[in-house]
């Protein structure tokens, strides 16, 4: 097929290039424009533009779409068969999902209508969720509320941080669009029950509230890895959580209480032995490691 696709971060680079192996023709790639990135401020291209240029696939960048008619034109001049969209970032006007022949699929990193919105990955970890997987979606224009094609369930584990379920749902999502392509299932509408939304998320959202049981916490450490990241305050200084151990028995320490010397911390319900930690300005290292070099001692407050 004649393909439009449309992506931006890692998660759509496996699609892009399992459709090129597919044999399908990849006529344009959209894509969110270069932008400062990382602690100098370099201006970088997306790692799809990356994987498009080299593939040799002409990339388009327009800032925004929704009101510019001369943008609506040019998409629809490619005569695609069907746009693929993948992380895009940006929303597209009815003019724009109505020009491809088969119209704009979306591969969407949950099992829709669960976690509809832009953290779905990080919002089934945090919540607890023991599935995730991916949807192919007829987009139309409310907020992933479109009809299903195909969908691909993958357990959550334990240890799943929102990195390794990332890599692991974009792999199907890969394989299911090019499956979705081929066999071009009838569409079922979502149904009304048990939808949620995941949110933007921010900075904030990664501190975290030792009254809260280990287990929670312990989700928010992997939901959060590696961005925005788990955080935790000492002596005003923020420190990153990487990675830690719930433990269920209760300590009898007042929550955010270390109650060791080796960075085992009360919470709300039951302890969270810390595992890795990141001091401002310094790589993720082990607990044990950190303490050699800054004591933490048994009954030290953790913000």
């Amino acid at each position: 097929m004649r393909l439009i696709f449309m992506g931006t971060p890692d998660f759509a680079v496996p699609a892009l290039h399992t459709l090129m192996a597919a044999g399908h023709e990849i006529v344009a790639v959209y894509t969110q424009p270069p932008r400062p990135a990382g602690r100098g401020k370099a201006v970088r291209r997306s790692p799809v533009h990356e994987a498009a240029e080299a593939a040799g696939i002409d990339v388009r960048t327009p800032a925004r779409v929704r009101k510019d008619v001369a943008e609506h034109e040019a998409f629809a001049a490619l005569n695609a068969d069907a746009a693929v969209v993948a992380a895009y970032g940006l929303i597209l006007p009815k003019a724009m999902l109505d020009a491809p022949r088969l119209g704009c699929l979306n591969i969407h990193a949950s099992l829709l209508p669960r976690w509809r919105g832009a953290s779905p990955i990080q919002s089934s970890i945090v919540a607890g969720d023991n599935q995730s997987g991916v949807s192919i979606m007829q987009m139309d224009e409310g907020l992933d509320t479109g009809a299903v094609l195909l969908e691909e369930a993958t357990p959550i584990s334990a240890s799943d941080t929102a990195s390794t379920l990332h890599d692991r749902l974009a792999e199907i999502g890969g394989r299911l669009i090019v499956r979705a392509l081929q066999e071009q299932p009838v569409a079922a509408p979502q149904p009304e029950e048990g939808v949620t939304y995941a949110h933007m998320l921010k900075r904030e959202d990664g501190r975290i509230d030792w009254s809260r049981s280990c287990e929670e916490i312990d989700r928010q450490i992997r939901g959060l890895t590696p961005w925005p990241g788990a955080f935790t305050t000492l002596d005003d200084v923020v420190l990153k959580i990487g990675a830690a151990t719930p433990v269920p028995e209760q300590s009898g320490s007042d929550a955010g209480t270390a109650i060791d010397d080796a960075l085992t911390i009360a919470c709300g319900t039951g302890t969270l032995r810390i595992e890795r930690i990141q001091k401002p300005g310094r790589s993720m290292m082990n607990a044990s490691d950190f303490v050699r070099g800054q004591a933490v001692p048994k009954g030290t407050r953790l913000g």
